[in-house]
């Protein structure tokens, strides 16, 4: 068999529905669990932090800015650096984008994993790690990419369809959880640096004069709709 066939092979959707209504069940407890344990948390809030960062450097390119890197802390915090005009409509989404986007990066992963996309859609996760890798600025976030990419790696290379939607909807779990989580220490004020005015509410605050609260509360909704969204796609899936 040649590469091309064989890439291909670990590329296509599934033949079929991989996932059970038992096993979405299973998935999603042992996802909720690890949200719940303080030391497993500790270290899937990495996931969180990254795609939160990585949401802002993906829509500054969209709007016409340039990524030139970011840090992801173990702490819930990161930065993302992108180079552009100061303020604008172009500067205010790429801020706004962090906090939403675990919950909908989340809710997309879950109707991936119960509706046979799990394959191309990790090996798009894969070439966006790739990427990151380019622009990672510290040796935390370098050795977080380097994790991440290995299991989805090894996950893509020796496929199982099973696995790979199981993997897929546990992580998807973990990034809803986690986006509320996220946000819930902004609202209540406990900023992972100590310092609220550097948050992202805080910066839109500046660049709009919009108050604080009602960037808050647009994040509340997208959290929302994406959680709503993802619990009924589970819904059918274990009842299905």
């Amino acid at each position: 068999m040649d590469l091309t066939s064989t890439i291909w092979e670990r590329i296509a959707p599934a033949p079929a529905g991989a996932m059970t209504g038992s096993s979405v069940v299973l998935a999603f407890a042992v996802a909720l669990a690890v949200c719940l344990v303080p030391g497993l948390w500790r270290w899937m809030r990495l996931a969180v932090t990254l795609v939160h960062e990585l949401g802002h450097a993906g829509v500054g390119i969209l709007v016409g800015r340039r990524f030139t890197g970011f840090v992801v802390r173990g702490d819930m915090s990161g930065h993302a650096v992108t180079a552009g005009r100061p303020t604008g409509l172009g500067r205010v989404a790429t801020t706004w984008a962090g906090y939403p986007m675990p919950a909908v990066v989340g809710a997309g992963l879950v109707l991936a994993a119960t509706g046979r996309q799990a394959a191309p859609v990790l090996t798009a996760l894969i070439l966006i790690l790739l990427g990151a890798l380019l622009r990672a600025r510290s040796a935390g976030t370098l050795l977080t990419l380097l994790v991440s990419l290995g299991i989805a790696a090894a996950t893509w290379w020796w496929r199982s369809d099973a696995v790979q939607a199981q993997l897929l909807l546990g992580l998807g779990v973990v990034l809803l959880v986690g986006a509320w989580r996220h946000l819930g220490a902004v609202m209540s004020g406990a900023h992972p640096r100590g310092i609220a005015d550097v948050s992202d509410p805080g910066v839109l605050h500046r660049l709009t004069h919009i108050p604080r609260v009602v960037w808050t509360g647009s994040f509340v909704l997208v959290l929302a709709a994406a959680s709503w969204y993802a619990l009924l796609t589970l819904h059918t899936a274990a009842t299905g």
